[in-house]
């Protein structure tokens, strides 16, 4: 096999986006190119230089990758017997160069086909070729977030179609209301795992139905019932026409749920009784649910429904009262939309939320469904997020890990791996955060001068930095730490204890709560007291998440309790030595032990339900955490110049968080208490 016939297969599998070996490569081979593109090394292999691939080390190293590649392919993960799954998810997180996702559910869902391939597990993954991605963020001089759409040119990216045995492309067809809707399908290989994702924007549909697969998240109520009849009804017709078939149907938040219609579609026509179908096809099924806000579950009115939804139910033979039903609480309330989580926990076998607050704060959310039942008996269970570790693991982290640690990715899942890092010497776990911090400082530097939004960037390489990147919905509360500014000013103005602050994050275009939030930061950037060391960066994506989560010294993470259901970003941070700073919601009151990082407050510090009353009550307690603990134990250092306390909340961090909230945990929690049938 030729050198460029091994970087083609390479390239054609994202396995390169978790193995920095296989992506340095592909990016060395014309890097001007790779960085213009948005880091897209099949840009980087199609633009390669002569040079570059007639060099004999990088054959060599070609042929060293490509051997790696091989080996992970054909080997036995240890999961090959586990439940055959079929996996469907709205939005999927695997690189920044394909930009299928808008924020934690879609990262989550990408870290969790990843890890399905390393451990062998059987999964097959659906979801939407959302050619536009979400947005490429921009501002305008006073701030103000713009959202432009750069198309995904389908022929620069490791996608292709999905064809029969002949070679043609599939097509599969669904309905909305009396419309035929014709669908194809893109394969992206995730290592070992497949993702198929749902296209419209072909020949077949008129111009509307054509630009129904192109965004996430846009759109009226009526795009949206349209996007999850493609991905549920359309994601099961599209397996079957591959001629699959699965043990289980993971759910993965209720845009998908359509797919139980289906399931029982099929049963109905093969002659079941309607009780025996829908029992069937709860068996087939569980459900994960991502909102703990009752307002952020996916609604249709009846109108709306009962239109879209006419063809599927001629097809299920029901009336328009007893489809209905599946997505109502109280079905003879004509007045009740019908909502996708309903529809989930009634025609799954398994629910659960994706924190152990969040379980329980899903069971009270739902109960009124199972009124026979005390809220702690609602059968809504959790499996608490986790991250893909050799996804986000900086190259310095790598490095650190394999010196100190040997081979950590293949050790992973055992303790006493992690264990070995009470071993590390203060030294060299201040070297390992000193160079991760100045490492993230000149990215930063770069960042700032591509920007629209003008920033003056003066950050100090040993200075205590904090860092605040996700999603700018309101809840997560972005501007908190400046709600006094009296208060703030006097942390930034301490020469002695300098601190500085690095935002980042996307407000959906339609929230204009979030975009305010973002402009807020911006103006606070320009104030003399903040500037240089307070810095907004453009365009949130999975390279600025990973630089930001190696750098900082410190994640802020400040939601309204108990909104946040998981939150992943801060899991991100303990393999780079990093600690939380967190209201505890979400995974992290399973993670705080007191030696690893902070609590804003206790559980019952934030049991308010007027915001009025916690958001101001909050700030103060962020306020003295900062003033009395955390910028204090920073700048306590030893004679050698270390803080000596600091480190050791560093190690306990890294010890005792680093796997435990990992996509390797995750995954095989849910092989065991979700997927498998008895669990």
């Amino acid at each position: 096999m030729t050198t460029r016939e091994q970087l083609h297969e390479i390239s054609r599998n994202l396995w390169w986006s978790w193995h920095p070996e296989a992506l340095s490569l592909l990016k060395r081979l014309n890097r001007d190119a790779y960085k213009a593109s948005g880091n897209n090394p099949i840009v980087a292999l199609n633009l390669a230089k002569a040079d570059v691939l007639s060099d004999a080390q990088v054959q060599a190293d070609v042929d060293t990758v490509y051997r790696q590649f091989r080996d992970y392919m054909e080997s036995p993960g240890g999961q090959e017997h586990a439940p055959k799954t079929a996996y469907f998810c709205m939005e999927y997180g695997l690189h920044e160069s394909l930009p299928f996702y808008s924020g934690g559910l879609g990262i989550l869902a990408g870290d969790h086909t990843k890890a399905a391939s390393d451990v062998g597990l059987p999964l097959t993954a659906v979801g939407l070729f959302l050619r536009d991605g979400y947005f490429r963020q921009y501002f305008d001089k006073t701030g103000s977030q713009h959202d432009d759409y750069p198309a995904i040119d389908s022929t620069q990216h490791a996608v292709e179609l999905a064809t029969d045995a002949n070679g043609d492309p599939i097509t599969v067809t669904v309905h909305v209301g009396h419309r035929e809707v014709f669908l194809r399908a893109w394969k992206v290989c995730v290592g070992k795992t497949v993702l198929y994702l749902l296209d419209t924007d072909f020949a077949a549909n008129p111009f509307d139905i054509r630009f129904l697969s192109r965004r996430l998240y846009q759109g009226d109520r009526s795009t949206r019932i349209q996007q999850e009849i493609i991905l549920g009804i359309g994601g099961i017709r599209l397996l079957r026409a591959l001629g699959e078939s699965f043990d289980v149907h993971h759910m993965n938040e209720g845009h998908c749920a359509f797919l139980t219609l289906e399931l029982l579609r099929e049963r109905l026509e093969r002659g079941e009784s309607r009780s025996d179908a829908e029992e069937a096809v709860r068996q087939q099924c569980v459900f994960t649910t991502h909102t703990p806000v009752i307002a952020g579950h996916d609604r249709f009115d009846a109108g709306l429904f009962n239109f879209s939804m006419q063809v599927i139910r001629e097809s299920l033979h029901m009336s328009e009262f007893d489809l209905l039903a599946y997505g109502r609480v109280h079905p003879n309330d004509f007045n009740e939309e019908f909502t996708m989580t309903v529809l989930g926990l009634k025609l799954s076998r398994k629910a659960n939320g994706v924190s152990k607050l969040h379980g329980s704060v899903a069971r009270h959310q739902w109960q009124s469904l199972y009124p026979s039942l005390k809220p702690d008996e609602v059968p809504i269970t959790h499996v608490t997020n986790g991250v893909h570790l050799p996804t986000w693991a900086a190259p310095a982290s790598r490095s650190f890990l394999d010196v100190h640690l040997g081979s950590w990715e293949k050790d992973r899942e055992r303790q006493e791996t992690w264990d070995r890092l009470s071993q590390v010497s203060d030294k060299s776990i201040w070297e390992y955060r000193t160079r991760l911090r100045a490492g993230l400082i000149s990215f930063v530097n770069d960042h700032v001068r591509t920007q629209t939004m003008s920033q003056d960037a003066r950050l100090d390489r040993e200075a205590l930095t904090i860092g605040f990147a996700r999603r700018f919905a309101t809840y997560k509360r972005a501007p908190l730490l400046f709600t006094d500014l009296e208060r703030i000013t006097r942390l930034f103005e301490n020469a002695d204890h300098p601190i500085q602050v690095i935002y980042a994050g996307k407000a959906h275009p339609q929230d204009e709560g979030g975009k305010d939030f973002i402009q807020q930061i911006f103006e606070l950037s320009h104030r003399p007291e903040f500037n240089g060391r307070l810095i907004f960066l453009e365009n949130y994506n999975m390279e600025v998440g990973r630089k930001l989560i190696s750098g900082c010294d410190v994640w802020l993470n400040n939601p309204r309790r108990p909104m946040e259901a998981s939150g992943t970003s801060g899991q991100k941070i303990a393999i780079h030595g990093g600690l939380n700073l967190s209201i505890p919601d979400g995974w992290w009151p399973e993670g705080y032990d007191g030696t690893n990082g902070w609590s804003i407050g206790s559980n019952a510090s934030h049991e308010y339900e007027d915001p009025s009353v916690q958001d101001p009550r909050d700030a103060v307690l962020l306020y003295e955490k900062l003033e009395n603990e955390v910028i204090p134990l920073f700048y306590e250092r030893n004679s050698s110049g270390r803080p000596e306390k600091w480190i050791q909340m560093v190690r306990s961090a890294m010890t005792g968080l680093t796997y435990s909230f990992s996509a390797h945990r995750m995954i095989k929690d849910y092989i065991r208490d979700i997927y498998t049938k008895g669990s």
